[in-house]
């Protein structure tokens, strides 16, 4: 048996226990829910809101049942019949350059990828989210929208890749470092950037107006040792009817972002109390410790590329007839899909613990109480699975469920 055949065989198996391992999952988490309102949930959910809740998550898990079957199904065939191989050949009649191979390639795959699964968004958009009254988007929005990320994934992505590939052929051995560098740069410009450079594309994002609400977060964040000169509010109403805030930026660049819907249906209070907890992710380092962790993971998983990219065993795993960039990096992003995943089972652990800290330091700096009734209204409003499996969680959630950051709250108040 051959080395490509080998690794062929491997990557097949990858990818069927990571399928089976994912339904594993669904199947544990589906076995949590009840017809019944569960005892820990009364004065959370009430009767006819929690049966709600419970087919929005049965009618979400179909969905991405089933097209994470079909994803699996279209790639075991892809690797069986040599498929990757076939596109091989087809990129090499139209193009010579390694680099425009690539983009052609990864372009081909990217294209063919958000047209089989675009109709499944769309139904999950416009059926599902609408059913259950969350949907905003008009089909208008969504057409520019897909335009847009189109145009996004054009400039940047391939932007990227060309400049990975051209560094590939020019820095020899070091490839890997200069790639890591060239990310380490991007990702955090667009850390700071992100909102003014990105946002408006898809989003309108005002000043908070003078009021109340602003004079209030303004008179925490100055207790608190914050110095914030940007709170914006989104309009993410035009899309979807469930609520959000985050913290982005670095230095200067920091502002509070607000989603519209979360003003109209939080009290000012609960608004102060969620935005004092995006505070204490910054107190706490989080966003920068977050990057850290990020970059020497991406390091990591660039100087294993450097040292394997080289090999055409791994083309030839694929069906490629010559050993290239892209069909060397395809390959390995099949193979290290495992460590991938470990590694995010272990970020979505720092992130609960985070959350933990920042809950805590909302709690001590401002009051647990409207932080523990806006925790309650977002979920309930988002109709969210507040019974989740021990394991589902520890695998998926980058949060803590609900009840456990009630819990933790109630501790911090005592």
């Amino acid at each position: 048996m051959s080395t490509e055949q080998i690794l062929l065989y491997v990557i097949l198996l990858i990818i069927i226990l990571d399928y089976l391992f994912d339904r594993v999952m669904d199947y544990l988490n589906a076995s949590r829910w009840s017809k019944t309102l569960p005892e820990e949930l009364k004065g959370i959910y009430d009767e006819e809101k929690y049966r709600k809740s419970q087919e929005y998550s049965r009618v979400n898990m179909r969905l991405g049942t089933i097209t994470s079957t079909l994803s699996f199904v279209f790639i075991l065939l892809m690797l069986i019949f040599g498929g990757f191989g076939y596109l091989d050949d087809f990129v090499r009649q139209y193009a010579s350059h390694d680099v425009w191979m690539a983009l052609l390639f990864f372009g081909i795959l990217g294209l063919a990828s958000d047209i089989l699964s675009t109709p499944f968004d769309l139904y999950g958009t416009f059926v599902i989210e609408e059913r259950f009254g969350f949907n905003r988007t008009t089909p208008k929005t969504y057409v520019l929208d897909k335009l847009k990320s189109w145009m996004l994934a054009l400039v940047l992505g391939g932007g990227l890749l060309a400049v990975f590939v051209w560094f590939y052929h020019t820095a020899g051995a070091l490839f890997w470092l200069y790639a890591w560098i060239l990310f380490s740069g991007f990702s955090i410009f667009m850390m700071m950037f992100y909102s003014t450079l990105i946002v408006p594309i898809f989003n309108k994002q005002t000043p908070l107006e003078e009021g109340e609400l602003r004079s209030a977060i303004e008179a925490f964040a100055e207790k608190a040792g914050f110095k914030l000169d940007n709170i914006f509010v989104i309009d993410g109403s035009k899309r979807s009817a469930k609520a959000n805030a985050y913290f982005s930026g670095l230095g200067p660049k920091k502002r509070i972002v607000l989603f519209d819907t979360l003003i109209k249906e939080h009290t000012t209070e609960e608004l102060v109390a969620v935005l004092a907890h995006e505070i204490g992710h910054y107190k706490k380092k989080h966003t920068t410790r977050g990057m850290m962790v990020s970059l020497v993971h991406t390091g990591i998983m660039l100087y294993l590329l450097g040292l394997f990219i080289n090999r055409p065993e791994l083309s030839g795993a694929l069906g490629a007839t010559e050993p290239s960039f892209h069909m060397g990096i395809l390959a390995f992003g099949l193979l290290y899909s495992p460590v991938s995943l470990v590694l995010g089972i272990l970020g979505n652990r720092l992130s609960r613990k985070y959350e933990y800290q920042a809950d805590a330091f909302a709690a001590e700096n401002y009051d647990p109480q409207p932080l523990k009734e806006a925790l309650k209204k977002l979920s309930v409003n988002h109709l969210s699975n507040l019974r989740p499996h021990p394991a589902y969680v520890y695998v998926h959630y980058s949060h803590p469920p609900l009840l456990k950051r009630l819990e933790h709250l109630e501790g911090s108040k005592k």
